[in-house]
């Protein structure tokens, strides 16, 4: 049984973290430099972005996970360290950093940033504030809490999620940090987000896992349709649950997957929610595809509508956008057999039936589109392929927070 708990990455045996303001960010009160720190060395694994421009500490962080091992993770918020000519050097400088305070050997540290484009990254403020960092560093709660506050950006609130599950009668433990709520619409993650087990997996495994995993979780989440350059998904095993390692396929490999998408699944509506300027959360859940990715597709491109995610914003009902965006989305559909309902904690509202509408109440559409959570069900009725999207709505505030996002 997979059980949902507190303590992101910091609930897994063996991890401690921290975050502290070093002051990169001219803001005081943000926390922007945060560590991760195994007891021991682990088995790793990473996805990054796949945008063609990328930020140095993606190239430092994949040269330091070849071997399949890493024990630390290194971030700095407020300036993403991409389109520097020093930008490679800085943070393998980071990584040094953390082995001259830690013990830790450099090539076992993972690097990210998150920040502004194009603009150099001095390492003096990462310097400054090692001691502070590496000295506050917890097993407890708080830990994980400060670690996930220090990689936020634009967002909002923190993002952490944890669960337990069970491998051969061991309890093993799941815990993850995210940020991003701009430039998210990927091939791949379009964010940052740190994952940490204590179960015993080999980095063969966890790259399969976390490979697959981006599939129906971060690939299918959409809060505009740019990809970021530094995006990152990095997990590590530090094996402290001992649980009989999993090497290949089999129950225990699907029961790891499962509990790692319920952590993923689970911040990909945090992500979503807390969007660039969004009021609303919406989740579109497609069945009845001929194919999963077929279902993929659909529902993907019903959450990247910028039309729909207006409607959404404004509580409009206009399904024929939902029509709109499946018929566009290069998934194999029948229009004619296609069903839609808009749903939310008010109440359900069928729109469609067949390709075409239905009566429906607008004042009974309204209230229902009026809550935070908005769930668009689209019924294909040609398969068994479904799949879950993940997006919010597009508001004035968007367009104020990107204005003058550098300035």
């Amino acid at each position: 049984m997979i059980k949902k708990i507190s303590g992101g990455v910091c609930a897994p045996k063996g991890f401690r973290a921290y975050g502290v303001h070093c002051g990169i960010r001219k803001n005081r009160v943000k926390r922007d430099l945060a560590l991760i720190l195994s007891d021991v060395r682990c088995t790793a694994a990473g996805v990054y972005t796949t945008n063609l421009v990328k930020g140095a500490p993606i190239l430092v962080t994949k040269a330091h996970l070849a071997d399949g091992f890493a024990q630390a993770v290194i971030v700095n918020s407020g300036n993403a360290n991409t389109c520097n000519d020093n930008g490679v050097e800085i943070a393998e400088q980071m990584c040094r950093l953390v082995e001259q305070h830690t013990g830790v050997p450099a090539a076992d540290v993972l690097v990210a940033s998150t920040g502004v484009i194009g603009q150099k990254l001095s390492i003096d403020p990462v310097a400054g504030g090692m001691e502070e960092l590496v000295g506050g560093l917890t097993a407890e709660a708080e830990g994980s809490s400060a670690a996930a506050e220090a990689i936020m950006t634009t967002d909002t609130v923190r993002k952490e999620a944890a669960c337990t599950f069970t491998l051969g009668g061991k309890t093993c433990t799941i815990g993850a940090i995210a940020k991003g709520v701009g430039m998210i619409c990927p091939n791949m993650a379009t964010l940052l987000l740190f994952v940490t087990t204590d179960a015993a997996i080999s980095s063969e495994m966890l790259q399969r896992a976390i490979s697959c995993d981006v599939k129906s979780s971060l690939n299918m989440l959409s809060v505009d349709r740019d990809t970021s350059t530094n995006d990152t998904f990095c997990i590590l095993a530090s094996g402290l649950a001992e649980n009989e390692p999993i090497t290949e396929e089999g129950h225990a490999f699907a029961v790891f997957c499962k509990a790692l998408h319920t952590v993923t699944s689970g911040l990909c509506r945090l992500l979503a929610s807390d969007g660039e300027g969004a009021t609303k959360l919406i989740e579109c859940t497609v069945k009845g595809a001929k194919t999963v990715q077929d279902a993929r597709a659909a529902a993907k491109a019903v959450v990247c509508s910028d039309l729909l995610k207006a409607a959404i914003f404004g509580s409009d009902a206009n399904w024929g956008r939902v029509l709109c965006a499946l018929g566009y989305s290069g998934a194999d559909l029948d229009v004619t057999k296609l069903d839609v309902d808009f749903r939310s904690r008010a109440g359900v509202v069928p729109v469609c039936r067949g390709g075409a509408g239905v009566a429906f109440s607008e004042e009974d559409a309204k209230r229902v589109l009026s809550e935070k959570e908005i769930y668009i069900d689209v019924g294909c009725n040609e398969g068994r392929g479904s799949a879950t999207a993940w997006g919010c709505d597009l508001t004035y505030e968007y367009v104020k927070i990107n204005g003058d996002y550098r300035t």
